[in-house]
């Protein structure tokens, strides 16, 4: 009946068209949250509108040949539904959208696009779709003759499903006069549930294909800048010729995960889009793993490669990070010690592919002694001779200047020759208060240590920031406990750890899931208690949560799917 399906077809629009305006008013965005929920949303105004089909359909085959007092007949009998699910969803997605953190903007965007969208649909199921069943609903003509193949196709159809319908009704007539077996198989889907639930994999968000490859190259502490370039152009020979890679930027001095110096530096791989690599093996884990096979054999720096994060801000890879906290005010040389050996401990694990820092007290630097009662005999101020020896070599910002529509900015610095070695400072001049130039050099003396390139804290205790990812066959959560007990088993006493980036939302989310669905639990048992006027009736309809609980986890775990946030907005839908 082309009529009956064309009443879902014009309610489908008119409920997206103004969820749409709805997200403008708002200021959301079209992204991949709100059109998550609009293609679920979909399914819901659909479901409303063939429920209002459908009932005026069975009142026009119980006799009433009116489509008009068909339609009105029906909306008397499930108004009060539509109302009532409408009520139940919009209290689940309501509450959750006032979660806070990370995982707020997550459920705020999806709970308040969804819950627009049903409770237009509810409008449309109230109004339009009654009004549409009235006016292009025609009582089907039984004494008509079946003719044809879609004809003998539905036939068959309908009796399958009465047959069906009819074997449902005997199932339900079984379990209700054997309670105890209903109970039973609920008590035993809990217990599927709970199985599920701490077997399936963790993480935040599910990795992407992004089509893009960082990578993180580090070479040994005081390399110059030139050879750090000598090596990421050998990466690059190494890489640029594998099929699925479209083109290769190499920077030096600067990397993701080390920071800038001169002996860091860092390669970006774009790959060819997604319609050239349908494949899996060319999928962007599968480069990945190649690339670590093309460079391993490059011996003078440590190559690390990772997918570009799925959440920007949140740290740059989709692995793990942590910081390594140095809590009793040790020396940088026991945190280094502390730091090798957890390292060591945590790459042994099989969970971790890699967990790495930039961390090393060995680059070379000179310690600046100053001959402080000498600087007051010569009429100057320790900050006299530290501003000066920032001009010469560190750079000072003077001012600015405009020139081809632009803004520069003016830094005064020496020239590289002559800031280059120890002895240029012979040729530093400062002014002292008779109006005298005196070399800076015999203020200053220059010492030759060994140190951290930068000294890091994190909650106000020095740390080390350490990243990594998971081994293939483990997600985020399982390397996240393994951070956890190899700290456990190997952090001396005085040493701690804090998660940090995208890890440590990942944790808080997890944290928050628990709340979230006993919340959305607590606002509908009540929505339902004040809808039936009963404080009991509501638990025959919560009563079925574990069935669906476990099926969706279990075909989580049959398919790989990790418990992230997508699935737990899932179940709470």
């Amino acid at each position: 009946d082309w009529r009956s399906t064309l009443i879902p077809a014009i309610s489908v629009p008119v409920a997206i068209v103004g969820t749409f305006f709805f997200l403008s008013l708002f200021g959301f965005t079209i992204n991949l949250l709100t059109l998550f929920a609009l293609v679920l949303a979909v399914g819901i105004v659909v479901d409303d509108a063939i429920v209002v089909v459908e009932a005026v359909h069975a009142k026009m085959e119980a006799g009433e040949h009116d489509p008009k007092k068909a339609a009105h007949s029906a909306m008397q009998d499930i108004s009060s539904a539509i109302i009532s699910i409408t009520l139940v969803m919009s209290a689940v997605f309501i509450p959750v959208s006032f979660i806070s953190g990370s995982a707020g903007v997550f459920y705020k965007q999806f709970g308040i696009t969804l819950a627009v969208a049903i409770v237009l649909s509810a409008i449309n199921a109230l109004t339009l779709s009654p009004a549409l069943c009235a006016i292009f609903l025609k009582e089907h003509d039984k004494s008509a003759k079946k003719k044809g193949f879609a004809e003998r196709f539905f036939t068959a159809f309908n009796v399958g499903f009465e047959n069906t319908t009819a074997k449902y009704k005997r199932s339900i007539e079984f379990f209700i006069k054997r309670k105890w077996l209903a109970f039973l198989g609920i008590a035993i889907f809990a217990g599927i549930f709970i199985l599920l639930l701490n077997i399936t994999p963790k993480a935040f968000v599910p990795g992407e294909d992004t089509g893009a490859i960082l990578s993180d190259v580090s070479l040994p502490p005081g390399t110059s800048l030139e050879r750090t370039e000598e090596v990421l152009l050998q990466i690059e020979n190494k890489v640029k010729d594998i099929p699925e890679i479209k083109e290769v930027l190499r920077i030096s001095g600067r990397s993701l995960l080390s920071g800038t110096g001169s002996n860091y530096g860092m390669v970006i791989v774009k790959l060819k889009t997604w319609a050239e690599r349908k494949e899996t093996n060319q999928e962007i884990n599968a480069v990945v793993q190649e690339l670590f096979k093309r460079t391993a054999s490059v011996k003078d720096a440590k190559v690390l490669y990772f997918a570009r994060p799925t959440l920007v801000g949140f740290g740059f890879t989709n692995g793990f990070e942590f910081q390594l906290q140095d809590q009793k005010g040790g020396t940088i040389s026991e945190l280094s010690e502390v730091n090798n050996k957890f390292l060591a401990a945590l790459n042994s694990r099989p969970e971790i592919k890699y967990a790495t820092t930039s961390f090393s007290p060995n680059y070379p630097q000179y310690r600046i002694d100053l001959n402080v009662a000498s600087i007051k005999k010569s009429g100057l101020t320790v900050t006299d001779v530290l501003g000066t020896m920032q001009g010469y070599y560190g750079g000072v910002y003077a001012s600015n200047f405009n020139k081809f529509g632009k803004q520069f900015r003016v830094v005064y610095q020496s020239e590289p020759e002559f800031r280059s070695n120890p002895e240029s400072l012979n040729q530093v001049l400062v002014r002292n208060k008779n109006g005298q130039m005196a070399p800076i050099s015999q203020f200053v003396t220059l010492v030759k240590v060994f140190g951290p390139q930068a000294i890091e804290r994190f909650n106000l205790f020095t740390s080390v920031k350490i990243t990594g990812a998971p081994n293939e066959g483990y997600s985020s959560g399982d390397a996240i406990k393994a951070v956890e007990e190899v700290a456990s088993q190997s952090l001396p006493v005085g040493y701690g750890y804090e998660f940090s980036g995208m890890t440590r939302e990942e944790i808080s989310a997890g944290g928050q899931t628990l709340y979230i669905f006993l919340l959305c639990l607590v606002f509908v048992y009540f929505l339902l208690a004040a809808q039936y006027e009963s404080y009991m009736l509501p638990f025959a309809v919560l009563i079925s949560l574990p069935i669906g609980l476990a099926g969706a986890y279990l075909f989580a775990y049959l398919f790989d799917v990790s418990n992230n946030i997508y699935l737990q907005i899932t179940l709470i839908m």
